[in-house]
């Protein structure tokens, strides 16, 4: 059998690695019986095109964020919001399509649905907050303009930051900040570092407000015709993957706090006094107030061990 693999992720972000790997891992794992090739790089479209071909069968699996499979699983969208999970092994632990209920539960909709089903999570990082200053409560950022993405849960999100959300495409950022039309943004430390946003931000507050997980989701029918040991093969490959990723986020982030620091950053933790629990406290009233259906689910999800 062979299953063509897409995604929209480029070379150098930790999705092409993993890509690339399940490529490789996948028909070693299954005794060549199960063949993937991969498509990057958004080669057979952009999320839409990659979501329906999946649901058709004519894209064999594929990985992007949760919220891109909301019209077909309803608040599944839920995986992406801010301050759900305490760390990146929590967010791995809470997406694992073998042992969560809250994600298998899930998944029984999205195959029943949409015709497709989680298989596989690769881990992204953190998402942290930079401004001109120091910021270590919601006080701090108080009618304050900060840099949200153009969406409802961020605008939601920066709500319960204290912050008016101001939306700004990503090439504008550093304009933006230069001039104090937004005084702060959120973004993992990967992209703060690559977009140079040290040379016009002087702070990170380590909020880790998001921890990026990603659903790798296949055809049902396809999955259904692979054989149970290969599907038992494909999981493990899988798993092992989701930790790999997890090993190498939490290692480029701490590189990556030590290349910030030299360019000149000062990074705020709790032990700085940032009130991280309230800012929790803040966004989650906001989430449950703009999405109500969700609270059950986040309260399940902070349950997983």
């Amino acid at each position: 059998m062979k299953l063509r693999y897409a995604h929209v992720g480029s070379e150098g972000d930790i999705q092409y690695w993993y890509g690339d790997e399940a490529g490789k891992r996948i028909p070693k794992a299954t005794g060549e019986r199960v063949q993937v090739q991969v498509f990057p790089n958004s080669q057979l479209g952009g999320v839409q095109e990659l979501i329906d071909g999946v649901r058709s069968g004519a894209i064999s699996m594929g990985h992007h964020e949760f919220a891109s499979l909301a019209r077909l699983s309803k608040d599944i969208a839920v995986f992406n919001a801010p301050f759900i999970y305490r760390d990146g092994a929590h967010a791995l632990a809470a997406t694992d399509p073998q042992k969560s209920e809250v994600l298998i539960e899930f998944n029984d909709k999205l195959a029943k649905d949409g015709g497709m089903r989680i298989v596989g999570r690769l881990f992204r990082g953190a998402r942290q907050m930079t401004a001109k200053m120091a910021v270590r409560s919601p006080a701090d950022l108080q009618g304050k303009p900060f840099r949200g993405v153009p969406l409802q849960l961020w605008t939601t999100m920066i709500k319960g930051f204290g912050a008016i959300p101001t939306p700004v495409e990503v090439a504008e950022l550093p304009t933006a900040l230069m001039t104090g039309m937004v005084v702060g943004q959120e973004n993992p430390l990967t992209m703060i570092n690559a977009n140079k946003l040290y040379e016009v931000q002087t702070h990170v507050m380590l909020t880790g407000h998001m921890q990026n997980v990603l659903p790798v989701f296949i055809n049902e029918r396809v999955w259904q015709g692979i054989g149970a040991d290969d599907r038992k093969a494909i999981y493990a490959q899988f798993e092992a993957l989701a930790q790999d990723t997890l090993q190498q986020a939490n290692k480029a982030e701490q590189d990556l706090i030590g290349e910030l620091k030299k360019k000149g950053m000062t990074f705020v933790t709790e032990q700085d006094g940032l009130k991280l629990a309230e800012f929790r406290e803040r966004v989650i009233t906001e989430v449950n107030k703009d999405f109500p259906s969700w609270k059950p689910y986040i309260e399940r999800i902070a349950a997983v061990k």
